[in-house]
Parts: C-alpha cells; structure tokens; sequence
C-alpha cells in the first residue's frame, strides 16, 4: 500500500513540475483535491486529481463539461480555471484555490446570519450566476457546498459539473442537483429553460442564510418533492419584510412568474448597501484576452522569460507554462487592485478602479448573445396563451397540457383529396389570404405543398418570461415533416401578426 502511494507520488510530481505539491483538501469518489504552490510565483493553487481508471462514462462527461464551461467563465465571483493536464491515467484540474472552504460550513458553524451579512453573500451569488447566464451557462448544482469563501469572506460560485450550455430553441430535462435546492419544474421532470431554476435554487440558499435552517425539507422524498412543488415553507418571524418579499417571489411555483435575476437587483432589499462594482454594469469577464497586460509582462521578463515569447503565447491562447504563469499574476493583480470586501470597498477611489480596471474587461458587445426563441409577447402570461390557442384552434392544432404555460401539440391533415395518386391538402382552416394593411399574404402551403394523409406534426410549445416585460413562445418541432412543422410555423406566425 505505501508502495503504491509512492508511486503516485511520484507519478504526480512527474506531471505537476511546475508545482509544490501540499496537503489534500478533499477526498472524493472519483478525484482527491490536493494545495499546491505554483514554484515562479508562489501563488496557492488548487489541484483536483483524477483518476481515469475509477472515473465511469458520466463522471467522465461531467469532468469535461466542468473544464469546457469554466475555460470560458472570467469573474469576481466565480472559481477560476487555471490549466488542465491530461495522461494516459490521470486528469489534474488546476483551480483557484479558496482558503476559507465552503459557505456550508460557514452556516453550519455560525447558524443563521444576520441579513446584512446574508445580502453581502447573496449579491455575489447573483452577480456570479447573472454573469453565468449572460454567457449562455446554467449551474443546475447551486448550493452552499458548491460556494466557496475566500480570507475575506467574499463567495465564488464552483463546481460546475451539472452545468450546461443554452442552445436556442431547445429546453433543459435533466433532473439533476440536490433534491432540497431543485425548483418545482425540475422535480417534476419538466422541460425547464435553466435560469429560472438556478433563481429558486438562489432564493434556498437566501433563506438558509438569513433562518440557519432549509425552507423545504422532509424525511422522504416524495414529501420533500410535494412540498416543492406547492412552494410550501415557512415564514420566518424574524425575517424583515424587505427579506420576506424577495424570498416570496423567488418562490413562486410557476417560472413564468418567478422573478428575474434583473428584478432581484432592482428589488430594494438586494440594493441596500450594495458594493460598487456590483452595481456597475460594466463589470464583464476579468481579463481581455485580446490584450496583454504590460506590468504583468514586465514582472515575467524579470523572471527570465523572453518577452515575445510570452506575448505570443498569450495572444495565441495557448496552453503552457508561460500563459499558466502569466494568468497567475495577472489573477493575483486584479484581486489586488479590485478590492471587493465588504469593509475595503475604495469608495474615494472607485472612479479610478473602474478605469484602470477595464483594460481588463472584455468587450460587452464581443460576447454579448441576445438570445430568443419564437416570438415575444408585452401580454400576460394568460392573454398570450389565450391568443395562442384560439390561432391554433383556427389552423386546426390540437393541444394537450403537460405543465404550466407547457403544451405537447399535433397537426393532422385536415380534409384532404386524391390527386394523382397524392394527397394533396387545401389547408381550409388557414387562410390562404389575410388582409394586413390591405395587403393579402398567400399560405405556400396551399399553393401545391404535397401533402400525405399521414402526415402528422408533433411539437411542443412552451411561455417562458424572456426580460423583464417580455414573454417568449417557442415552438419546438418533435416529429413529423421538418418543412411542414416550419410551413405550419410560418401560418402561425402570419395569424398572429408577427409576418
């Protein structure tokens, strides 16, 4: 056994040359987390170890979708990624090593906070996971142990295991994370955009702070998934109204009515005593990486290394020990100059921070994605659905509900006749011509789209609040002829007065 260990030992130093390997700060299933000092810049890092052999095929598809997700996640409240190697038996993630472990703990040590400390946590949870779903991530795993605390009690947002990507046009399914943090769509297996489940899960962890205790729980877990889904929880008396409000709207069963992560900002619980660079719209990723930083270049040309060497590196974004080394520093140097403790908050000089700061800052409009499905709606939740279904109706669509504001739909042919063989259909309940603006506007289908008896479109439709005062209807095609499931989406549209 000690023979063993050795070898691994060894093993690691092999690989990790570039780092003094320390003691193990967790021990896992399938990866230990060891500290580790980076040997040019003796900055404390930490390295989670895998082991490829004990790692089964969804462990493995989490690993890569942690590394691909937080390769693309820059921010004051997110765990930074820092390099991954890769062997033929193991896999070393190098992180940003938090040295005050996690919230859970914290809470757990200390009871309930009072709500000022609470808000200091919870602002840079939303800040973090507002950034996530600016670039299109979604954690699905948000919960105290996957909060970090720095010496300065500030909370960044790791494990990114569960997270995934939003695709235009497509809903989540998987019900995955921890059953006491998970909203009622996920519980209930529903397709669910992802945002609004990362809120509710937010809005648990708020309470858990400000009472010391969860605000769903049970000994079962049919009971607990009950309780979810009814929004069943009980109000703290010694809450503030301000608390009591936000936590109540973050509960609201169904999503389309949840609150939004730009409502929680602009609610005046979440707004008192909140830091600068919170506020301030401008606090994007980190680092630009279409830039190099001169002072950090500087401190590497004193350590030896060329300077077009690292330059060249960094543009090229690639993976070595001169961009390893150059984002250490470059890390430590922002952390440096952006205070963002609560009591070292330079007020006198904030102006100047935020100036000399975004050298750093990428581009907002570089990588801003604005993302809709369908098409929007300023009507209520209510009214929309009732103006979607009375054009269904019309165009001969029938619906089922699975969820709120969720229907599965289906197209049959209407009344069809033989022709050549072929079926050929009339559309007789779309209009082949509706007057807009004087104008008419012909349906391609009923302009000799042959059509089989067969033939059916099977889709599904789902609300969802886009901003906002916004809500967005996606139609989603399941089964069926592609190009008729987009004939019958165009005839939708037009009678709705979107063409």
């Amino acid at each position: 056994m000690e023979g063993k260990a050795s070898k691994e030992r060894k093993s690691y130093r092999s690989v990790l040359s570039n780092y003094r390997l320390g003691k193990t700060l967790g021990v896992g299933c399938f990866a230990k987390v060891k500290l580790a000092v980076h040997n040019l810049t003796g900055i404390k890092v930490a390295i989670k170890i895998l082991d490829r052999q004990t790692l089964d095929e969804f462990e493995t598809m989490k690993v890569r979708r942690e590394v691909n997700i937080m390769r693309q996640l820059s921010h004051p409240h997110i765990v930074r990624l820092f390099e991954v190697i890769e062997t033929t038996s193991h896999i070393y993630v190098v992180m940003e090593y938090m040295n005050s472990g996690e919230l859970f703990y914290y809470i757990t040590e200390k009871g309930r906070l009072n709500e000022d400390e609470a808000r200091h946590f919870f602002q840079q949870i939303i800040s973090g996971i507002e950034y996530c779903h600016h670039h299109m991530v979604v954690h699905r795993d948000l919960k105290p142990e996957n909060l970090l605390l720095d010496s300065k009690r500030n909370v960044k947002i790791a494990d990114f295991g569960l997270g995934n990507i939003m695709r235009d046009g497509h809903f989540l399914k998987t019900s995955c994370g921890s059953p006491n943090y998970a909203a009622p769509e996920v519980v209930g297996n529903r397709l669910y955009a992802g945002p609004e489940a990362d809120v509710w899960s937010c809005g648990v962890i708020l309470y858990a702070l400000i009472c010391g205790r969860l605000p769903f729980d049970d000994d079962n877990l049919p009971g607990l998934y009950a309780k979810i889904r009814n929004g069943s929880y009980t109000v703290s008396n010694h809450m503030s109204r301000g608390a009591n409000d936000l936590i109540a709207r973050i509960f609201e069963v169904n999503p389309v009515d949840r609150i939004s992560i730009p409502e929680i900002r602009q609610h005046p619980w979440f707004q008192q005593h909140i830091p600068r660079y919170i506020s301030n719209a401008t606090i994007e990723s980190l680092y630009d990486t279409t830039k190099v930083d001169e002072e950090v270049v500087r401190e590497m040309v004193n350590m030896g290394f060329d300077i077009c060497e690292v330059i060249g590196s960094v543009l090229n974004h690639l993976q070595n020990e001169i961009t390893v080394t150059y984002y250490l520093l470059l890390h430590r140097q922002f952390q440096g100059r952006f205070s963002y403790g609560r009591s070292e908050l330079r007020e006198s000089s904030s102006q100047e921070l935020f100036d000399h700061t975004r050298i750093f800052l990428r581009s907002v409009s570089a990588l801003e994605q604005k993302w809709t499905l369908g098409f929007k709606s300023q009507a209520s939740p209510h009214q929309t659905m009732m103006d979607v279904l009375k054009v269904f109706h019309s165009i001969n669509v029938q619906w089922k509900r699975i969820g709120p504001y969720n229907m599965k739909c289906l197209w049959n042919p209407p009344s069809s006749k033989a022709l050549n063989g072929k079926f050929v259909d009339q559309f007789p309940q779309i209009p082949q011509t509706k007057p807009v603006d004087g104008k008419t506007e012909p349906s391609t289908a009923a302009n000799g789209m042959g059509i089989r008896k067969h033939d059916v479109v099977k889709f599904e439709l789902q609300l969802y609040r886009g901003s906002t005062e916004l809500y967005v209807v996606d139609l989603q095609w399941l089964n069926g002829p592609p190009f008729l499931f987009l004939e019958i989406c165009a005839s939708f549209l037009f009678a709705v007065g979107v063409m």
